[in-house]
């Protein structure tokens, strides 16, 4: 006995609606792949060489280096 062309049509749909999720569980999966595996610790060394990199670009132009008290900046005057 044939089937009919709604047969075919929710097979289909639901073959598709199959390899959607794959395709979603696929990119969750590779996704957790490529996540760095560093910690949050990992993020604050990274601020604090960052901050210090910053800190270092402000003291280049500081002129007048004698005159301000050690660990001091230009704006704490």
């Amino acid at each position: 006995m044939p089937r009919g062309r709604s047969t075919f049509t929710k097979r289909q749909k639901e073959q598709t609606r199959q390899q959607k999720q794959r395709d979603k569980a696929d990119r969750r999966v590779q996704r957790k792949q490529d996540k760095p595996e560093g910690s949050p610790v990992d993020e604050m060394d990274e601020l604090r060489a960052h901050a210090e990199a910053q800190a270092a670009l402000f003291r280049i132009g500081a002129e007048d280096d004698e005159l301000m008290p050690q660990g001091h900046t230009e704006f704490e005057r």
